[in-house]
């Protein structure tokens, strides 16, 4: 089940998001930490009520975050679609323990649809470019690498930009 979160899961996300940092760095993949994502980021994320929680028998074990709003170090990205109304991802995770399963198709699907209810042109995301798993994640989902930004402080490998626009030609 997919849910809004709520202040109460916050305990839970930062498991959740320790768990996957913990695992991407046991392959090598040093983007996420024990600092990043942090509980001031999602305490930010459910006050502004972007943050969205999946529920499996219960028990948390999923997240992501889907905003409306452009973060200015997008501004640089040469996007498909023009600057209109587009929903934007971050922090999609999974706790290890239950990837594979599709829970992360789930909440793409969800944010997909969400974003397709509310008029958006597209769906934009970033994620690390040394992490293949979410690269062939995404490229399936038919997202096309548009750009690159750095984010100095997580990493000197760049994060891949990607958008999947859809087609409103109904």
């Amino acid at each position: 089940m997919i849910r809004k979160a709520v202040a109460e899961d916050i305990p839970s996300l930062k498991k959740i998001t320790e768990a996957c940092a913990r695992h991407m760095i046991a392959q090598g993949i040093f983007q996420w930490n024990e600092h990043y994502p942090s509980i001031a980021v999602f305490k930010r994320d459910i006050e502004q009520e972007n943050m969205y929680a999946f529920e499996l028998d219960g028990v948390l074990v999923g997240c992501v975050m889907l905003s409306f709003e452009k973060d200015e170090f997008y501004d640089s990205i040469p996007w498909q679609t023009k600057e209109q109304k587009h929903l934007y991802v971050h922090r999609l995770a999974v706790h290890p323990d239950v990837q594979g399963n599709g829970i992360a198709q789930k909440l793409m699907d969800f944010g997909e649809d969400l974003a397709q209810e509310n008029g958006c042109l597209s769906v934009r995301l970033d994620t690390f470019s040394k992490n293949p798993r979410n690269n062939i994640f995404y490229q399936k989902r038919n997202y096309q690498l548009t750009g690159e930004v750095f984010f100095a402080q997580k990493s000197p490998h760049p994060f891949y930009c990607y958008e999947k626009v859809f087609d409103n030609k109904d």
